[in-house]
């Protein structure tokens, strides 16, 4: 950086940070997110050694090419819902599959923790539907507050001519007494 470069504008940050907002609102962000974290806990327990104290204790598994195998899928669908939002729901189908095939074969999951998020993530995933595109509004215009009002109830004349809004036609007015015609 010379003495000439400009510094970062005090606005930059702001901008980023709406910019990535924005981003992470037009796609499954935070069920790619759980999916990614799910797959390091199921690569990461087959292959640790931990030290309890001063004993070593080696949590390797007959399995450990299917626990990495199943922990670098979950990583690449976690990723892949970032950026190829209409997969999701075969991403959060095949999440949940391997979270399920985690159990037997990864330590119970990466103990539980990453069954748990590739579930979430999964679910998640399958949920999410991407939100209808803003209208565009030419620069300038407010738009009128009469069409984001709520309407009013409309008032029908109930059988005895008194204003009713009961449109089922159930209310003790008319001798239904809550009852439907049909049965």
């Amino acid at each position: 950086m010379s003495a000439e470069t400009p510094a970062a504008t005090p606005g930059q940050f702001t901008r980023r940070r709406l910019q990535f907002r924005a981003w992470r609102g037009t796609r499954p962000f935070w069920a790619g997110l759980y999916i990614l974290l799910a797959g390091f806990p199921i690569m990461y327990f087959p292959y640790a050694h931990l030290q309890l104290g001063g004993l070593t204790v080696a949590m390797a598994t007959t399995a450990g090419a299917g626990s990495l195998i199943i922990g670098v899928l979950l990583v690449v669908l976690g990723i892949s819902l970032w950026f190829q939002r209409h997969i999701r729901t075969f991403a959060g189908i095949a999440a949940i599959l391997l979270a399920l095939v985690s159990l037997p074969v990864s330590n119970f999951g990466g103990f539980i923790m990453g069954f748990l998020l590739a579930l979430i993530g999964g679910a998640m995933a399958v949920a999410w539907s991407p939100g209808a595109p803003p209208k565009p509004q030419p620069e300038g215009e407010i738009p009128p507050a009469a069409d984001d009002a709520p309407q009013e109830a409309a008032y029908y004349p109930g059988p005895d001519g008194v204003e009713s809004n009961d449109l089922s036609g159930t209310s003790p007015v008319n001798g239904a007494n809550g009852r439907h015609s049909a049965g």
